[in-house]
């Protein structure tokens, strides 16, 4: 048995493994994709809420991590970025549609890595079955990830909510498509 084969065989073999959890992920992401796609302005402003509270709780560990470290540059260094974490977080809470436009270019950013993952991905699994539809996935995640490019920022009232759900669907049907393809033989 060649080395590929053995990687191969181990790739699969691990994603089989986890076929039921993968469905699950896959079922649960459609579902909050299509609720996204219902209501796209309550989904972006809670994009731009929760991304708020996440930058405010990491700056505020990274300022208190701050005090741990020595030395005058690294202390003030850290202090600096912690700081910067929290302007950022209070500045999405308490103005999440401002927010929101750049938050709309940063998810186009994320959907275009998410899609490049997703092909490498799907090219791994060639030619196994479900490769398709996580190639499929990946396609739109990049297509999404232009959208926004064009369309920004006029778009930023509703894109996060009508990406992010879009996104989701198509990540929930590729991962059920994989999951069915690789579930393990009863």
């Amino acid at each position: 048995m060649s080395a590929t084969s053995v990687i191969d065989s181990l790739f699969h073999g691990r994603i089989r493994a986890g076929s039921r959890r993968l469905f699950w992920v896959g079922l649960g992401m459609a579902i909050l994709g299509v609720v996204a796609l219902i209501f796209p302005v309550i989904s972006t402003l809670a994009v731009a809420l929760f991304a708020g509270w996440v930058l405010l709780m990491a700056g505020v560990l990274l300022v208190a991590s701050a005090f741990t470290i020595h030395g005058t540059g690294p202390f003030f260094g850290a202090l600096v970025t912690g700081l910067l974490f929290v302007a950022a977080g209070l500045f999405l809470l308490f103005s999440p549609m401002a927010g929101a436009v750049a938050l709309t270019l940063m998810v186009g950013l994320l959907f275009m890595f998410q899609g490049a993952v997703e092909t490498y991905f799907a090219l791994e699994m060639r030619p196994h079955r479900g490769w398709g539809p996580m190639l499929l996935s990946a396609i739109a995640s990049i297509v999404v990830a232009i959208l926004i490019v064009v369309g920004w920022p006029a778009i930023s009232l509703v894109a996060l909510g009508v990406l992010t759900g879009v996104n989701f669907i198509s990540t929930g049907v590729g991962y059920i498509a994989v999951s069915q393809a690789l579930k393990p033989a009863a």
